[in-house]
């Protein structure tokens, strides 16, 4: 139930963030953008070792805020970046799915869902 919502919260807050700027200019959302970007890399991996057979869902999800968000430049590569770290932060802690890996799984779908509520809360139109 909480990865539906999460996935559907993230849809949301994307389309409805603002438009794409002419310029590669931070927006006040960007750490939030990033942090729900290295909780979906997180997401990728873990629900992958966890045998939660979605293949490429969150991978996916991350496309999806990048299409919504459609950012260039740092901000862009500041987004690709976020989603690597998470995948790669947690490859090299977890090999195999532990209560700990669900634990965190949990949470961060938690967090996630937190950010997306609050972004499209606070920057929706």
């Amino acid at each position: 139930m909480l990865k539906s919502a999460l996935a559907a919260l993230i849809l949301l807050s994307a389309c409805h963030l603002a438009p794409a700027r002419a310029q590669d200019a931070a927006a006040p959302f960007d750490g939030d953008l990033q942090r729900l970007a290295e909780i979906l890399g997180t997401l990728h991996y873990l629900r992958g070792i966890c045998g939660s057979n979605e293949g490429a869902k969150w991978r996916n999800e991350m496309q999806a805020l990048i299409d919504a968000e459609t950012p260039s430049g740092d901000r862009r590569t500041r987004m690709i970046a976020g989603f690597n770290r998470g995948y790669n932060g947690f490859q090299q802690t977890y090999r195999t799915c532990t209560p700990a890996a669900s634990v965190a799984i949990r949470r961060y779908i938690e967090e996630g869902s937190k950010i997306s509520r609050d972004l499209t809360a606070r920057y929706a139109n």
